[in-house]
């Protein structure tokens, strides 16, 4: 039986992500998810060599090792989460601001396309819309309902599928319980097929991800710039936790 979160119903969660590094194997299938889960539209390749890419999720491919021994490693990049957001105290109309789950959330509709909050971003993980995204028939059958179409001139970016999370609290609620461990899953950790991302309550000392986090193998990008991510790496190339 699935374990209900230990933390009580006044209390608030602190939703996180932790990537093992050694599961990841680049097959990009969670770029791909995230893509039709949250209605992102693919610009071509002519925008891409402007650096007008829309992806939430970045594979960053780095090597490990002297020729011939060799080896190809890759660690997915999304929105950190931070628990000290430097995107957040520089936006002028409030559009991006802390969830208290511990999302840095983004209302598209206040959005006015400063692009204050993408150059204060360290991880660089903020796209902005250049252009209005077009979704001709038949893929307009495609689009994610639960998911506004972003209209150009706005900056976008990961939420942990914040449509999700809402879900599924709102149906837990509604049965008088908290969501189960493992039980709210973003497209991105529901796709993967080794298994590499794990989406978790670390304010839960017993769910697997805050079990993993304080693993000695987990550290966080750019850790010593105290944004406090909520996205937890676990080191490549360890097998024991």
């Amino acid at each position: 039986m699935a374990k209900v979160a230990k933390h009580s119903i006044e209390s608030t969660p602190r939703y996180a992500m932790v990537v093992d590094l050694d599961r990841c194997t680049g097959c990009q299938a969670c770029v791909v998810a995230c893509h039709a889960e949250n209605n992102i539209p693919v610009v071509g390749e002519k925008e891409v060599t402007y650096r007008r890419w829309m992806h939430w999720i970045t594979i960053h491919r780095y090597w490990e090792g002297e020729y011939p021994n060799i080896k190809a490693r890759f660690m997915p990049v999304m929105c950190q989460q931070c628990g000290s957001a430097p995107c957040e105290p520089v936006c002028p109309v409030f559009a991006t601001y802390h969830s208290p789950g511990g999302i840095n959330a983004q209302v598209y509709s206040r959005c006015i396309g400063t692009r204050y909050c993408g150059n204060a971003c360290p991880y660089k993980v903020r796209t902005y819309n250049w252009f209005r995204p077009e979704f001709p028939a038949p893929l307009t059958e495609q689009l994610n309902p639960d998911v506004t179409v972003r209209s150009r001139g706005i900056i976008e970016k990961c939420t942990f599928c914040i449509q999700r999370i809402r879900r599924t609290e709102i149906d837990a609620r509604a049965e008088g319980r908290e969501p189960f461990d493992g039980e709210i899953q973003p497209a991105c950790a529901q796709t993967c097929p080794p298994g590499a991302l794990i989406f978790g309550d670390l304010a839960d000392p017993e769910s697997r991800a805050s079990q993993l986090a304080r693993s000695r193998r987990a550290f966080r990008l750019l850790g010593e710039l105290g944004t406090d991510p909520g996205v937890i790496y676990l080191k490549g190339g360890e097998t024991n936790v």
